[in-house]
């Protein structure tokens, strides 16, 4: 994985999950932080969702396999200041213990331009309509 020192923000909402994909790459979990907005919903697993530090918690998980993720954005939706992502992500590989892991999903996502033009994720959901367990 590479560790960028920063991540420039997305201006475009199609291109958030390229950004989203660099953090999570970096490993670096103050990274990753920054593509959410203060109060953004996190749903680790179909049914649940995070917020706040169990947020970065859950996502610190995800960032323990020391795995890259892959992303496909297969469509954008934008109406002002507000964006409906679906993208199609991958992270594939063995984990420092060993594990082999395949995961796969589609995201349905949400994400809300900021005063400055900058995208952030107010829900991110990478399970999109899966059922609960």
């Amino acid at each position: 994985m590479t560790h960028p020192a920063t991540l420039p923000p997305s201006t475009d909402p199609a291109q958030h999950p390229a950004v989203f994909a660099a953090a999570f790459n970096s490993g670096r979990p103050d990274l990753l932080a920054r593509v959410y907005e203060p109060g953004a919903v996190f749903v680790p697993t179909p049914g649940a969702t995070a917020t706040g530090p169990e947020l970065h918690r859950a996502n610190a998980e995800f960032l323990a396999l020391g795995l890259p993720i892959t992303v496909r954005p297969r469509h954008t939706y934008v109406a002002d200041d507000i964006a409906l992502l679906i993208v199609d992500w991958e992270i594939t590989g063995t984990t420092p213990d060993g594990t082999d892991i395949h995961l796969t999903g589609t995201a349905t996502d949400v994400a809300r331009r900021d005063p400055a033009g900058h995208w952030h994720y107010v829900i991110d959901n990478p399970f999109g309509t899966a059922a609960r367990p």
